[in-house]
């Protein structure tokens, strides 16, 4: 119970400065514990999770086009254009701006709701692991 209400406070927060010590806190938790309770119950860290859920949502405010990379990376919640430009690397395989370039075309003529999930990002550790041997 107290893992979810952390998890729907990212989904909910997701733009706004949370670290993994406000979030313990929220739940009467040191950050360590909650880090490993986290990691063990959702298969990633609460910081980890967190960033997913801002890459998603600049995924989608790239994807509409009005919005520079700056704006959408501040839009979400990053601080560092550096920091979000290597996350966003990491989990989409493309740097923002290069998604930003390709996605008008990739999702044009696709309902937003599908969009979404065809487009979501996946962890490289994720897709090594699904990639046939």
């Amino acid at each position: 119970m107290l893992l979810r209400k952390v998890r729907d406070r990212i989904d909910r927060d997701y733009a706004q400065p949370l670290d993994v010590e406000a979030l313990a806190r929220g739940v009467f938790m040191s950050a360590g514990h909650l880090s490993r309770e986290f990691r063990a119950a959702y298969g990633e860290s609460p910081y980890s999770y967190l960033m997913t859920r801002r890459i998603e949502r600049a995924m989608t405010l790239l994807r509409r086009g009005d919005m520079s990379v700056t704006e959408v990376c501040f839009e979400v919640g990053c601080s560092s254009l550096g920091t979000f430009s290597t996350r966003f690397s990491e989990l989409v395989g493309i740097s923002p701006s290069a998604y930003k370039k390709m996605a008008g075309d990739e999702a044009k003529g696709i309902p937003a709701c599908v969009a979404k999930q065809v487009t979501r990002p996946v962890r490289n550790r994720e897709a090594a692991a699904a990639a046939p041997q």
